[in-house]
């Protein structure tokens, strides 16, 4: 009984491994098919007259500046999947983050995916928000060179810490990781969600809420 007691939890241990992460490659790669109608993610393109093309793994750009002439002043080009189809099943994607000064990328979450973050110029003010019910802000400036981790599926924010330009390099566990940026999930949703609800949610007059919701 002892005996099977044991080979009962190695077996339960071995599992719990096994699924500790992504599973293996069955090929090398599998560069998505942009016209497939899958549910989740994208098929690999099969079609024999195609062919393998270098460009299925290329993506070109990312030394521009992005355009941040925008009322929160900042810029996100990413380069995920739906850019570089190369990108397919891989479990990675980038993103280049262009600040005017004092410029902000707006809290946001990414639900499937971790992002490590390098400034490349400038300073950035940045930080998460943990769980409920702590809630609990984890903020830092960053200078040129430093490097920030954004744990998986929380709430995360950079804003430009000064009067110059600055620039963040961002890499994303996942090849598409997915962005909701709070302010316009909750005032911008179509149709608008209910005012009395964000008026409960946030304790303010829907007046309030409805003046927001204008600006979405």
């Amino acid at each position: 009984m002892t005996s099977r007691l044991l080979v009962s939890a190695l077996l339960l241990v071995a599992c719990s491994l096994a699924l500790a992460s992504d599973p293996s490659p069955l090929q090398d790669f599998c560069v998505a098919d942009r016209d497939s109608k899958g549910t989740y993610g994208c098929q690999c393109y099969t079609r024999e007259w195609r062919g393998l093309q270098a460009d299925d793994f290329l993506f070109r750009g990312l030394h521009l500046m992005g355009n941040t002439t925008n009322d929160v002043g900042s810029n996100v080009t990413a380069v995920n999947v739906a850019q570089l189809p190369g990108l397919n099943t891989l479990g990675i994607s980038m993103a280049r983050i262009d600040f005017a000064p004092w410029g902000l990328n707006a809290p946001h979450t990414h639900p499937r995916a971790t992002e490590i973050l390098t400034v490349i110029e400038g300073s950035l003010l940045v930080g998460f928000v943990t769980s409920n019910p702590e809630n609990r802000l984890i903020t830092k400036r960053l200078q040129k060179g430093d490097v920030f981790v954004f744990p998986e599926g929380l709430i995360h924010f950079q804003q430009n810490a000064g009067n110059g330009y600055a620039l963040a390099i961002a890499a994303l566990s996942i090849q598409n990781p997915g962005t909701i940026t709070i302010a316009n999930a909750l005032f911008g949703s179509n149709p608008d969600i209910a005012c009395d609800v964000l008026a409960k949610a946030f304790q303010v007059d829907i007046k309030v809420v409805q003046q927001i919701q204008s600006k979405f």
